[in-house]
């Protein structure tokens, strides 16, 4: 991500606002880009990782592993920047080929399929809180093990409990904890995570192609 004169503004406006944390540094950069995107200062006490899950999704877009998402405005999001760096694939759950089911959501229904197809993949699901559902079913029937996944989706009903069964999942992950979140938030983290693994790994990576 180019940053500009008014982006290192507003990011000294988070830094003296927010003072003081307990976030390691990727971790803090990571929150920043999330208030930086939504100008919600909240999401510093929201935002929780799990234990490795930055470094198990720097590792995996080093890989180029497959990158999973659920509505378009999240490919849309993260797809400039990847192409700029890892150049991982991505696939969108709502624009995968599935039959008709009545008893999910398309997103769901697209995410299920996707999942059983890339069982290994990084999955951001930034606004349905169906396909997030959906995709923790998976993992607690040992179907598919993610390298990461990053849960987002905003709700009253059923998407702070699909973000919590996540934290019993033991996969690596990055979620907002309550109701609130957005595909806005997805794509920050993503891009954010990029920019991190990109440093740490783009030299090395470019030089085994």
């Amino acid at each position: 991500m180019e940053w500009h004169s008014t982006d290192a503004q507003s990011l000294e406006i988070i830094d003296r606002e927010i003072s003081t944390h307990t976030f390691a540094p990727a971790e803090y950069e990571i929150v920043r880009r999330a208030i930086y995107a939504t100008a919600d200062l909240d999401y510093q006490n929201l935002i929780a990782f799990s234990e490795q899950a930055l470094q198990a999704g720097a590792a995996a877009l080093a890989a180029r592993s497959t990158i999973v998402v659920d509505v378009p405005m999240v490919q849309v999001g993260i797809t400039p920047n990847l192409q700029k760096t890892f150049a991982n694939p991505v696939y969108c759950a709502t624009e995968a080929l599935t039959r008709p089911q009545k008893e999910k959501t398309k997103s769901a229904w697209g995410i299920q399929t996707l999942a059983r197809r890339y069982p290994e993949a990084i999955f951001a699901i930034g606004q349905s809180q169906t396909a997030l559902t959906a995709l923790v079913e998976l993992i607690e029937a040992e179907e598919i093990r993610p390298a990461l996944v990053i849960g987002t989706p905003s709700g009253f009903v059923g998407a702070d409990v699909a973000k919590e069964r996540l934290l019993d999942s033991m996969i690596p992950h990055i979620r907002i904890n309550g109701r609130k979140g957005s595909s806005v938030v997805a794509v920050a983290i993503v891009n954010g995570l990029v920019d991190l693994a990109w440093q740490a790994y783009g030299k090395d990576s470019m030089g085994g192609m």
